[in-house]
């Protein structure tokens, strides 16, 4: 049965597509936390989505579980296919369809690279605005599935924002398919809707086409520091109002976050401001007038400065400069590796609950762990807030314990467990503390519905196991 289940793959993909036993590579096993791995019983690499809809069609009729493998950025375990399924690696779906300029849309394939996709896009004069830091390895069907954010959130909102039209297979190898380029569209229930952020548990995304924006030609960067968080708050909304709509990210760091990774690059970079302030804030503006823009950029930092919301500041006055202030919010693996091993979050919260929502962390936290330290981070333009936690030593009951610590916390404000992330398996456990019995209910009802026989990556989401 085993070996007839693998002929059928191969007549599927063609031969040297199919891999079983020991020819699985590792990184088709573990996630990149590689805290979460399995023991597939075959990795299969599609390259169209009729392949993806026939290897569907046969899990179906074998009950054999299946799960779409994008770019291998996901931390929290949703990625890693069950014991004995079939890892669905969509590395060969890599193609660029079309990019259409006078609709700005672009239709791509689920393997394309997300930075890929962006430079294609930026060749044609166009801009996908969504950015991450793993753009260079996360794939656009897994950023669709976990409905994924970045830096730019504040201006044009998440993945779920960029999408117009879908394709995907379902659970039982239908494919459904609105590859539109229509921007409205009442007609009937949007079910693409659905599956952007369902994290392959409802159906396998194969294509999709994707919106696209006028080019900016400009960038204005600073790095300001604030010395309470209502004035963070206040500087938000007004470069917000009078930067004319031109702000696309408000990077947020507390002070230990910011004194960790810039005391880290030292050698590498010089600090931008002098550490001490509580809060530092990573502004960026884009816009398409490179000499107005950046007089307006300075006239507006200048008028808050001016109030002493803001109690410093540098402008990047180049290229290099920018990406200086930009590598300290990206560039955190040497400020991060004295705090090995350590947990981090993707939580999200209404603005002005987050210091509430970091004094109770921590307290929680302490009354576990009293050493544990925490380091605040995120994109606080859009409610997002990162929390890195080093307790000083690792494992499944420190993992709990943490968990626990940081969502208590979370459920105290009224927020979310997952912001851009997704559920996977390391937060399943604890949906319940951001839905409400009658919302997990419906999430099983459509689940039972569109997976009847729970093939598609089973026990991530949903803790269905």
């Amino acid at each position: 049965m085993v070996k007839k289940l693998e002929q059928a793959l191969s007549a599927i993909v063609g031969e040297g597509q199919v891999f079983a036993g020991a020819e699985i590579d590792e990184r088709y096993k573990t996630d990149l936390t590689r805290k979460y791995s399995s023991e597939p019983a075959y990795v299969v690499r599609p390259a169209s989505t009729e392949h993806v809809a026939a290897i569907v069609k046969l899990a179906a009729e074998t009950g054999t579980p299946v799960t779409a493998l994008s770019g291998r950025t996901g931390v929290v375990g949703g990625g890693v296919a069950v014991n004995g399924g079939i890892v669905l690696s969509l590395e060969r779906m890599n193609s660029i369809v079309e990019i259409d300029t006078a609709s700005m849309t672009m239709t791509v394939e689920a393997g394309c690279v997300l930075q890929t996709v962006q430079e294609a896009a930026e060749a044609e004069g166009a801009f996908l605005p969504l950015d991450l830091g793993a753009r260079g390895s996360a794939m656009i069907g897994g950023v669709i599935a976990t409905n994924a954010g970045g830096n730019r959130v504040v201006r044009w909102g998440m993945m779920r924002d960029m999408v117009i039209g879908l394709e995907a297979v379902l659970a039982d190898g239908t494919v459904v398919s609105s590859l539109t380029k229509m921007l409205k569209d009442n007609a009937g229930y949007n079910w693409k809707h659905l599956l952007i952020g369902s994290e392959g548990t409802l159906a396998i995304i194969t294509r999709a086409v994707l919106r696209l924006r006028p080019l900016p030609t400009s960038s204005q960067t600073a790095i300001v520091a604030v010395d309470n968080f209502e004035d963070v708050i206040t500087v938000l909304r007004r470069l917000e109002a009078g930067l004319s709509g031109r702000l696309s990210s408000f990077e947020l760091m507390w002070e230990s976050f910011y004194q960790c990774i810039t005391e880290a690059n030292l050698p590498q970079r010089p600090r931008p401001l002098p550490s001490g302030s509580p809060f530092y804030a990573l502004v960026e503006a884009l816009g398409s007038n490179a000499e107005d823009d950046a007089a307006q950029f300075q006239r507006e930092l200048e008028k808050v400065m001016e109030t002493g919301l803001i109690t410093d500041a540098v402008i990047a006055s180049s290229e290099r400069e920018r990406e200086g202030l930009w590598a300290v919010r990206e560039e955190m693996e040497l400020g991060l590796a004295g705090c090995r091993p350590f947990y981090s979050f993707d939580v999200s919260m209404a603005l002005a609950a987050m210091p509430a929502f970091s004094v109770a962390a921590e307290k929680n936290l302490r009354q576990v762990y009293p050493n544990a330290s925490v380091m605040f981070y995120g994109h606080a333009g859009d409610g997002n807030l990162h929390a890195i936690v080093s307790v000083g030593e690792a494992g499944k009951e420190v993992q709990k314990a943490v968990d626990t610590a940081i969502f208590d916390a979370v459920r105290d404000v009224g927020g979310s467990i997952a912001a851009e992330h997704g559920i996977g398996q390391s937060r399943a456990p604890f949906l319940e503390w951001t839905r409400s019995a009658e919302e997990l209910a419906l999430m099983k009802m459509l689940k039972k519905a569109l997976d009847p026989n729970n093939i598609l990556n089973p026990g991530r989401l949903l803790d269905t196991k």
